[in-house]
């Protein structure tokens, strides 16, 4: 049984690649056209319509739907600062094209790099060098204009994926940071079962698998709240969360 698991396991994921290449390939013609016919902010939210219409397809053909809870916590003309536990290379797949709205993410630029993919990723992030002390500085510049545009920021505390049987690794203070700078509310969410389609612990590996997104309300900036205390409030609503809902 163990020997057909791994074996279904590389074959889902070949299937996955192909699927991948087939429906980017798909979606390529309107995201150029919409690169270099649009300025920020809409080419940032055209580019998420079409990347909701991609993981629509996408996600479905490989056996991973994902059903999406709490869209209502984004109240229309409101940005917000969207925080998501991260498990796995799935998270950002599936966290982009769920956040109602246009949204950029924190990214590494070396992503950026690949042929065809890199463009997409490019428009739908923001980049750091994280070897970079100044391409860390100029990142937050950058969110901060992302918010400013109208747009959400969505950011994992984490850092990195989260390889403990904890349900959240200890968070960073950036995202915390950046909502107090900015006056903008924070938007926790949870991310499930994506390290079940794609376990850490195997290489070229996917099983199929149910996903869920979850938002949870908005947490507001309080006057004088601190980094430190702000931060504390929103791990410990999102780690309780998760606990009590995590299958």
């Amino acid at each position: 049984m163990k020997l057909i698991k791994e074996i279904a396991g590389r074959i889902c994921a070949l299937w996955a690649v192909l699927m991948f290449v087939i429906t980017m390939l798909l979606i390529l013609l309107p995201f150029l056209f919409f690169s270099y016919f649009a300025d920020e902010p809409q080419k940032t939210n055209r580019w998420a319509a079409i990347a909701r219409i991609w993981m629509g397809m996408y996600l479905p053909l490989i056996g991973c739907p994902l059903i999406v809870r709490g869209r209502k916590n984004f109240v229309p003309g409101e940005t917000y600062v969207v925080v998501c536990n991260h498990n796995s290379f799935m998270d950002v797949p599936i966290s982009y094209p769920a956040i109602p709205g246009g949204n950029k993410t924190i990214a590494k630029i070396e992503m950026a790099k690949i042929p065809i993919f890199g463009l997409m990723y490019r428009t739908g992030s923001v980049l750091v060098d994280r070897k970079s002390e100044a391409s860390r500085k100029e990142s937050y510049m950058k969110m901060k204009k992302v918010l400013e545009m109208g747009l959400h920021m969505c950011l994992y505390p984490e850092g990195t994926r989260n390889l403990s049987d904890q349900p959240l690794k200890s968070f960073h203070d950036g995202a915390f940071r950046l909502a107090i700078d900015s006056g903008k509310a924070i938007i926790p969410s949870l991310i499930f079962n994506t390290r079940k389609v794609l376990p850490a612990s195997k290489s070229f590996f996917l099983l199929p698998h149910k996903m869920e997104m979850h938002f949870l309300p908005p947490i507001p900036v309080q006057p004088g709240d601190s980094t430190q205390a702000l931060k504390e409030k929103v791990y410990g609503i999102m780690k309780d969360y998760y606990i009590a809902n995590a299958k």
